[in-house]
């Protein structure tokens, strides 16, 4: 009965998420999720949003929320937008800041959402091969353009731009929209969010789903100058005029102003990605330096689709792309020592089969 969908519907080519599956003694490391659970404060704060209020609509500004994420970031409150998750903040952007007349641009091998909204919103766009390293190369972006976007850390590779290098990409392209995605940034990088007040064109993207471990609770928001913030509104106003629940808007506010757990997951998780890379390293894995909560890895000799299926028969599930030029590598999510040490061991009996 696709006869009842429209021109738009029938021409898409949906965004495909991670799995998650239902299976006891699973060792889940495919969707980047973070491994030592939200701020006990932030489970509070949901705890005590949870009674009679809820019959009420939420705050359409979620005022609280924007007012400590203007501290943590230390700009104005007419900075921030928020949305719900990443991926809604992103949506907003496409259809409010990167729909123009010469194509948007983005690399090759990134997050596969900015072509489906491409798609979704009829956005002309360009993708730009990365490197033979599979790195983004600063002087691809320096040319006409309707806007950029692309993540720092870039995924799946994991693969870190410096700030100087965001900057030369952002003063650049005076006359479009320049937007950093930044997921991973706390497991490594520094945020492009200190530009913000040097430039008119920057938008930074960030996400609770991964350092504030609340996936679940599907929680965004951008960094930009006023004017910016300002179409990002009339788009989300036009769109859905109460974005975050009570619920989210307590517990993000209550994981923002909780620093001490924040800073301390995050190491752990670094900490854990270079003992897991060391391991990968000497099982004879190629791995990719990663600034994020995961690594990007391939075994010379052996398709990545072989080992996924392989690793899943010991329940062990990472996540693997199609895309011809990393067919072969296998992004990982950084998860407990545990699991970490199970996914090892679980090559170890693959690889000597």
């Amino acid at each position: 009965m696709q006869r009842y969908w429209s021109r738009v519907t029938q021409q898409l080519t949906p965004y495909v998420p991670g799995e998650q599956p239902k299976i006891d003694g699973l060792v889940k490391l495919n969707t980047n999720e973070n491994p030592y659970g939200p701020s006990p404060k932030a489970l509070e704060a949901i705890r005590q949003a949870t009674g009679d209020g809820l019959r009420r609509y939420p705050d359409p500004d979620a005022s609280a929320f924007k007012a400590a994420l203007a501290r943590h970031h230390e700009l104005a409150l007419e900075q921030v937008f928020v949305g719900n998750s990443s991926d809604e903040v992103l949506a907003h952007t496409f259809v409010g800041l990167l729909k123009h007349d010469l194509p948007l641009l983005f690399p090759d091998i990134t997050y596969s959402f900015y072509p489906v909204y491409c798609g979704l919103y009829g956005i002309q766009y360009q993708e730009v091969p990365l490197t033979h390293d599979l790195s983004i190369q600063v002087e691809d972006y320096l040319r006409p353009n309707g806007g950029i976007i692309f993540p720092n850390p870039n995924a799946p590779t994991g693969r870190l731009l410096s700030l100087e290098q965001i900057e030369r990409v952002v003063a650049g392209n005076p006359d479009s929209v320049v937007v950093v995605d930044e997921a991973y940034i706390d497991f490594g990088g520094q945020s492009a969010s200190t530009l913000i007040n040097h430039y008119p064109n920057l938008l930074v993207v960030q996400t609770l789903s991964k350092s504030r471990a609340l996936a679940g609770l599907r929680v965004g928001y951008a960094l930009g100058q006023a004017h910016l913030i300002e179409g990002l509104e009339r788009v989300k106003s036009s769109f859905n005029s109460y974005p975050l629940d009570s619920l989210a808007i307590a517990g993000a506010t209550a994981a923002i102003e909780d620093t001490a757990h924040f800073q301390q997951t995050c190491k752990a998780i670094m900490q854990s990605r270079e003992r897991l890379t060391l391991a990968l390293q000497g099982l004879g894995f190629e791995v990719i330096p990663s600034a994020a909560n995961f690594v990007f890895a391939r075994k010379p000799g052996h398709a990545g689709a072989d080992l996924l299926a392989a690793l899943r028969e010991r329940k062990v599930i990472v996540r693997h792309f199609s895309h011809a030029r990393i067919a072969d590598y296998l992004r990982i999510t950084v998860g407990t020592e545990s699991e970490c040490q199970a996914l090892v061991e679980a090559l170890k009996a693959i690889l000597s089969a």
